[in-house]
């Protein structure tokens, strides 16, 4: 495999005295589309924050690009390079679909514009004055996804990429992460959908009780229904 873009090795994090990572440890290359998966409560999202510094890992090491960014407030994380679609989508209600994605745009030239995520996702150019309130779940974890990519990362995180959403608008969200795969961008995904995802994502990362207890190919993991009854509940 390629230099990985992140690189995660033992982190540990609790919330107070309650530890909820236990030497969790995963990695993605460049161009890469990796999953973690497992059933609620264990540990995913702590994963995702402990990544982003919103809530701090106590211990292990967490590289992107090969920087040391463990320890970094969240905003210095994003600065780096890792642009976060959260879990609930999280956008701004009372901005426009446009102020939304200008509110996170980076200040140097990048490679995202408006234009670019307009072009990715046409709905949301044709409701560029509505306000966030005022879309659909599916229109609302576009402009998710699109804010996130006018900070112009490497690296994008997904909590819960398509939860909720309607089975159409579910297949264009997979096919325009295919497509951003397909463009060089490292994305990491957590969701349910077992069978998309072993159709678009490399590798998948199988976390139970705040401990990887399974990692491997789409291959291996498609052919593996044990593996997936056990710790997926498929």
């Amino acid at each position: 495999m390629a230099e990985p873009v992140l690189e995660v090795r033992d982190i540990e994090t609790s919330y107070g005295l309650s530890q909820v990572l236990f030497g969790v440890s995963l990695n993605i290359a460049a161009g890469e589309m990796v999953t973690l998966m497992g059933r609620n409560g264990m540990g995913k999202t702590t994963t995702v924050r402990s990544i982003m510094g919103l809530t701090a890992a106590k211990a292990g090491s967490i590289r992107f690009a090969g920087t040391e960014i463990r320890g970094l407030p969240s905003y210095r994380v994003a600065q780096h390079g890792i642009g976060l679609v959260p879990e609930g989508r999280q956008i701004f209600p009372n901005l426009s679909v446009r102020e939304n994605l200008v509110a996170t745009a980076v200040t140097r030239a990048g490679n995202w514009t408006l234009d670019k995520v307009y072009a990715l996702f046409p709905r949301l150019a044709e409701r560029a004055e509505s306000m966030g309130n005022q879309l659909s779940g599916g229109e609302q974890q576009m402009l998710a996804i699109g804010r996130a990519l006018m900070t112009d990362p490497r690296l994008l995180i997904l909590d819960e990429a398509t939860e909720g959403l309607a089975p159409l608008i579910r297949a264009e969200i997979w096919r325009c992460l295919e497509s951003l795969k397909a463009s060089g961008l490292a994305i990491l995904v957590i969701d349910k959908n077992v069978a998309a995802l072993t159709r678009v994502a490399d590798r998948h990362f199988l976390i139970e009780r705040g401990r990887v207890v399974w990692r491997g190919t789409s291959r291996e993991l498609a052919g593996a229904p044990d593996v997936q009854r056990r710790y997926l509940g498929v």
